[in-house]
């Protein structure tokens, strides 16, 4: 496989991963409280991060003449329902909100973090990838820090 198919494989498992973060944080809105209008406009701001970190990652896969992933992975698809659930049987639905979305979170970094060990992808796209990543962990380490509140 050439370093511009793997580069464009490689950016597209992070579009598909930018959108379960989206799907996950709209998700997330519609589970909080009407109340919780803190949390629905910083989820919202995570949404429109997420866009822009995909439109990024699509514009260098058409630079390198290849097609852009559309939908989300088996993983979002996963982590969504793991949210019904856990929603559905906690008694502070706030907390579990932050707790689903915790693990999204750690999932989003879990796949930066392996794209960025990719060994076959193009030099600039690694740095695009650790901007992203460092992005994504500052509004991981925010929801953290929400979440470890409700302690």
């Amino acid at each position: 496989m050439s370093i511009a198919s793997k580069t464009s494989e490689t950016l597209n498992d992070l579009i598909k991963i930018n959108n379960d973060r989206i799907e996950g944080y709209e998700k997330a809105i519609k589970e909080l409280d009407t109340e919780d209008t803190d949390l629905q406009s910083l989820f919202r701001e995570f949404c429109s991060q997420s866009e822009g970190l995909k439109r990024e990652l699509e514009q260098n896969v058409m630079e390198l003449g290849e097609e852009t992933a559309d939908g989300s992975t088996a993983s979002g698809s996963i982590y969504r329902a793991w949210m019904d659930v856990k929603a559905a049987f906690s008694g502070d639905t706030r907390k579990a909100v932050l707790q689903s979305c915790e693990f999204g979170e750690d999932a989003a970094q879990k796949a930066y973090r392996m794209a960025e060990e990719e060994p076959d992808i193009a030099p600039n796209t690694k740095i695009l990838i650790s901007k992203q990543k460092l992005d994504l962990k500052s509004s991981h380490d925010r929801v953290k820090t929400l979440r470890d509140s409700m302690e």
